[in-house]
């Protein structure tokens, strides 16, 4: 058993750095257990990984973006040295490459099992990202059993795919970010469409992401969305990619994708997509046209001059035919990611979906558990670079209280 701490952040990306300059600031003792380095979920990402919102809304606690081009895109590798810099910057007491087993509770306080041994804590911060799990839906190995498969954490770029016709499954932003780099590789394309909303990049030279945050979307909370289960829906469409561009099903399409209705399964040498791409289309169109208006209503309450507007296509868009199994080389599975927790020896931990069952980052079922880091913990924007730090703070100043 090594030593005990008094608090114990199971995470060292954004979410866990941001609590541990909190808690190093408040004085109090504790250890950063990593499973990777530092960074290393953001490693994980393809080579050519841009972040989708501007460089200036990285903004952890004393860790914010400080470079000479706010309004670009870090690159994959330039996120993850940010989030090494930023651990540096204040002596951030990190154990990488220690990964939990296990945590369970023991007395008055918690054991958290690695494969070097136990480590004691009294209180625990679970830092463990937005999402923990790739979801794999269950045609997903019947496309393993005919084809390699792909994850979007293991895709790294067109050329270290089998040669021939890809078919990405998936429409949100991984997967129409990977589906426009393969096209744009000159690789034949196929996506299967889901119900991403859609927004333009810019609007009247402004990012949309700054036009966002004028208009309170990151601070919506869990209690303004039509289900719990919308937590899993998809991110805005947009890309920081080549300067950063407008992304959604009607750019792709006129890029040479391939798009078809969302995959059911597979029927003999067919891949089966439900015909249901109009409402996928339908659906980014809708949120297309809401954010404009958004932001013309923030812009005349501003007394700002009214802003031209990109307007979408009314018509919808011609599915391209079912792809055949033998027509495909690979398929990439960009079907979004899932919480797991299920390392917490502790029942009732999670609701129905997944996610902690929490107020304000505290779980409400076992005494001294917290998280950061988790979407919707308190707001949309609670685990992102823009927001995590302000959660963070919350949890310790509670941690500092007790």
């Amino acid at each position: 058993m090594r030593s005990d701490v008094d608090v114990l952040v199971v995470g060292g990306g954004q979410a866990g750095l941001a609590v541990s300059h909190a808690l190093t600031r408040s004085g109090l003792e504790h250890v950063v257990v990593e499973q990777g380095r530092i960074g290393h979920t953001w490693d994980g990402r393809w080579d050519s990984f841009r972040l989708v919102t501007p460089n200036h809304t990285i903004r952890l606690p004393g860790g914010e973006y400080g470079g000479n081009d706010p309004d670009g895109y870090l690159a994959r590798d330039e996120i993850a040295e940010h989030l090494r810099g930023y651990a540096s910057s204040f002596g951030a007491p990190v154990s990488e490459r220690t990964r939990v087993e296990a945590l369970r509770v023991d007395g008055g306080g918690f054991v958290a099992e690695t494969a070097s041994g136990g480590i004691r804590a009294r209180r625990v911060v679970v830092c463990t990202g937005a999402y923990q799990r790739q979801h794999r839906p269950p045609f997903i190995a019947d496309f393993a059993r005919r084809l390699p498969v792909v994850a979007t954490t293991d895709y790294r770029a067109p050329d270290l795919l089998p040669a021939g016709r890809v078919l990405v499954v998936g429409g949100g932003q991984s997967g129409c970010q990977i589906a426009e780099e393969l096209s744009h590789a000159g690789r034949e394309v196929v996506l299967a469409a889901g119900r991403a909303p859609a927004v333009p990049r810019r609007v009247a030279g402004r990012d949309i992401f700054d036009w966002l945050i004028d208009l309170g979307f990151f601070e919506q909370t869990l209690a303004q969305l039509p289900s719990p289960a919308a937590r899993l829906a998809s991110n805005p469409l947009a890309t920081g990619a080549h300067g950063g561009h407008d992304l959604n099903l009607r750019t792709l399409a006129g890029r040479g994708v391939g798009l078809i209705g969302h995959v059911v399964g597979i029927d003999g040498d067919r891949v089966v997509a439900a015909d249901d791409l109009d409402e996928c289309v339908a659906t980014g169109d809708r949120v297309f046209r809401e954010v404009c208006a958004g932001v013309v209503r923030l812009a005349l309450s501003r007394g700002w001059p009214a802003p031209e507007v990109p307007e979408m296509p009314a018509s919808g868009l011609d599915p391209a035919p079912a792809p055949r199994l033998a027509d495909l080389a690979v398929v990439v599975n960009a079907c979004g990611y899932r919480p797991a927790y299920e390392w917490i020896g502790v029942t009732g931990v999670v609701d129905d979906v997944g996610f902690p069952i929490q107020v304000d980052g505290a779980s409400t079922r076992v005494p001294g558990l917290h998280f950061v880091g988790v979407p919707w913990l308190r707001t949309r924007k609670s685990p992102l670079l823009i927001g995590v730090g302000e959660d963070a703070d919350l949890v310790v100043d509670r941690l500092a209280a007790a």
